[in-house]
């Protein structure tokens, strides 16, 4: 099943409220809300994506109550992108000193802000250049790492704030770099 997109536009135009309260009124649906106010229905996952979502937010979380240096987030997160746009990553991660600076209400609702570190991991239904897409419209809006994991191709896409996209093939584990310092993602319990 393949996400739909409906365009609203030309019928009614949601403020941030009304797009938090449709998400809420629907919890066993998931949306995503592009930079120029399209709705993107997406399906729920199958139980091997989800185990794999699982195991991605469990290792990152599990690193961060570790070392403490930021708070970390699984997919039904929603973040308000600068762009306008609202998006749920697979997995993120924002520094502590961001987190601490929004006020309880920010904190509660869409997270009005860039994550520093996302993951995507590609399901079947997912089309391969869509998701390259939300990846850069990640890095453009302040992501400073980010990570498209394809099981299928067994490829990861690694996005870096100005430099070009680095595909590793078949990694067994993979670096938090500067960005998440000491991180290191067993890659081999996902594929």
């Amino acid at each position: 099943m393949n996400a739909l997109t409906v365009n609203l536009k030309p019928v009614l135009e949601l403020t941030d409220e009304q797009f938090f309260q449709l998400c809420q009124a629907n919890r066993d649906l998931r949306f995503e809300r592009t930079a120029t106010g399209e709705l993107i229905i997406m399906p729920p996952t199958g139980g091997e994506t989800g185990n794999r979502n699982a195991g991605l937010t469990a290792q990152l979380w599990i690193w961060n109550e570790q070392n403490k240096l930021g708070i970390a987030f699984d997919s039904s997160t929603g973040f308000k992108l600068p762009n306008g746009a609202d998006r749920s990553p697979d997995a993120s991660w924002l520094r502590l000193e961001r987190w601490n600076a929004l006020t309880q209400e920010q904190q509660t609702k869409f997270i009005p802000l860039c994550p520093d570190f996302v993951i995507e991991l590609l399901s079947p239904s997912d089309s391969l250049k869509v998701a390259q897409e939300k990846m850069r419209e990640y890095i453009d809006n302040g992501v400073r790492l980010g990570w498209l994991i394809n099981r299928k191709l067994r490829q990861v896409e690694i996005y870096r704030q100005g430099q070009e996209v680095e595909v590793l093939e078949s990694p067994v584990t993979l670096s938090g770099e500067d960005i998440l310092q000491g991180f290191i993602l067993n890659i081999e319990a996902i594929w």
